[in-house]
């Protein structure tokens, strides 16, 4: 047995869950998301999903990757640089680049390969990156490839922030990198006050990640940016299409110089084969329906907002979130796997969040909205859990 073989053996802690019972991950579905979910003949409640517009099972998008398939083909066989850019994929990049208010767009294969080419390309040896300590691991992955120095402020911390920014240079560059919407807490950036510290010093970029933003804040759902009003002092908003838009993929806006650079120098645009046609042509159909559908967002919050009252009225600990995403704190590794399986058991799937996704004594629960959940379905849920978390002294 090799040295490495013999190091990665004493890593057992999934099958230490499997043993115990509460083993949470790769849980199989059997077609399509929506709001109530086949698993293996047992109808399931999801609340563990990011389709925030509830529109991945919708037939105009599948039926838009359905005609891209046929059209296009699989795949295309290459990289945007080389072989791989077709006609669809310049018409989304277009159309995104309108719809967040930025000159030009660039569309990547994942969201992840965004932050982490982006990042890791813009800055010299001699710059800085300022993240929030619950950014993305996309982004912490994007700074550790960056040449530039990586620094982090405490979470929604501007003093911290502030203090960060004063001991650095005036003369380098400082590229501030955050999430619009925190994926687990739900709770928002603050951008005002970001924006404000960008022109009070010098050489300061800022890039928000609107993975979680997108379809669900500002007009017609342009994102966190739009829903402050901030578009145009934000110098790069990237997204991507696993959520709101019901596809696979991700793309960076931002004005033609930023975009001209990153077009000729992001190793994951330029090394990776291009988005598939199918894919490509779901998130444009999803991009126009949320678009042309503003009740749709509306009814998004609609139940959003049942949920947290119906949460915050039995006593659940939420946080401060301020989304569809709704942290329901349970501070102990062990119970969250537990609340995990007996919700599941109880027909209601949601996800735990254990390090490193958050800190130990932040262990939770994450229970998220689509527009085409119901209020009864969201009573059905918030009844199971109650019992759950009393079961475990949790309430």
């Amino acid at each position: 047995m090799s040295l490495l073989e013999e190091r990665l053996l004493r890593y057992t802690a999934p099958q230490d869950a499997q043993a115990a019972g509460v083993y949470p991950y790769f849980r199989e579905i059997y077609g399509k998301q929506g709001t109530e979910v086949d698993m293996d003949g047992h109808n399931v409640l999801m609340f563990g999903s990011n389709a925030y517009t509830g529109l991945c099972g919708d037939e105009r998008v599948i039926q838009a990757g359905v005609e891209a398939l046929k059209k296009y083909g699989a795949g295309c066989a290459g990289s945007r640089f080389l072989n791989g850019t077709l006609d669809i994929h310049v018409q989304l990049e277009r159309e995104l680049a309108e719809y967040v208010g930025k000159d030009e767009a660039l569309c990547f294969s994942t969201g992840f390969t965004v932050n982490a080419g982006v990042i890791g390309c813009l800055l010299t040896k001699n710059d800085y990156i300022l993240c929030d300590d619950r950014d993305h691991a996309s982004i912490v992955d994007g700074r550790r490839l960056s040449f530039a120095t990586g620094l982090h402020y405490k979470h929604n911390d501007m003093r911290d922030l502030e203090r960060q920014l004063n001991k650095l240079p005036d003369e380098a560059v400082k590229l501030i990198v955050v999430d619009g919407v925190f994926s687990m807490e739900g709770d928002l950036a603050k951008l005002p006050e970001i924006i404000d510290l960008k022109n009070r010093f010098e050489n300061v970029v800022v890039m928000v990640d609107e993975a979680h933003g997108i379809g669900v804040f500002g007009r017609q759902g342009r994102g966190v940016c739009d829903h402050f009003g901030l578009t145009d002092q934000v110098d790069i908003i990237m997204g991507t299409f696993s959520k709101s838009l019901a596809s696979i993929g991700g793309f960076v806006a931002a004005n033609s110089t930023i975009i001209n650079w990153l077009r000729h120098n992001t190793r994951t645009y330029i090394f990776s084969a291009s988005n598939t046609p199918a894919a490509t042509a779901a998130a444009r159909e999803a991009l126009h329906i949320i678009q042309e559908e503003p009740e749709r967002i509306e009814k998004l919050w609609d139940v959003t907002n049942y949920a947290l009252k119906r949460f915050r009225e039995e006593g659940f600990e939420i946080g401060d979130t301020e989304s569809p995403i709704i942290p329901l704190y349970v501070r102990d590794m062990a119970k969250t796997f537990m609340v995990t399986k007996m919700a599941l058991d109880a027909g209601v799937f949601i996800n735990p969040v254990i390090p490193p996704a958050c800190a130990p004594q932040d262990t939770l629960v994450r229970f998220a909205l689509m527009a085409t959940h119901t209020k009864e379905q969201v009573d059905r849920a918030v009844d199971a859990l109650v019992k759950v978390f009393k079961s475990l002294d949790l309430l």
